[in-house]
């Protein structure tokens, strides 16, 4: 094996050492967002719109709603509260997230 090579293998391996640090920080930021959202009331799936707007009450945002143009593309709505997102397949919901930085979901109304 040459200089070279061996240089390269450890310029390498150095660089990529430098990456996991940051992958490990978003993953545990990740895991941590996920263990909150667990301990918190958020939207269970299934539930309708009304049923959201009666328990959780107006969100500050509701988003224009976004497919429907086929069957394998039904209409999504997001409706965003303060702390947290709630998205629906067409009435109903699919899921709901912690509105926070680790999510990237800083600024959820400019994706609108």
């Amino acid at each position: 094996m040459s200089k070279f090579s061996i240089s390269l293998s450890i310029a390498v391996l150095a660089l990529a050492g430098l990456g996991m640090p940051a992958a490990a920080s978003a993953e545990s930021l990740l895991v941590n967002r996920v263990q909150q959202e667990k301990t918190m009331d958020l939207p269970s799936r299934g539930m309708s719109m009304t049923e959201v707007e009666k328990k959780y009450g107006a969100p500050q945002h509701k988003l224009t709603p976004r497919g429907g143009d086929s069957a394998k593309h039904p209409v999504i709505n997001r409706w965003d509260y303060s702390n947290f997102i709630v998205y629906f397949e067409k009435s109903h919901v699919i899921h709901a997230v912690l509105n926070t930085p680790a999510g990237n979901n800083t600024n959820p109304a400019s994706a609108n």
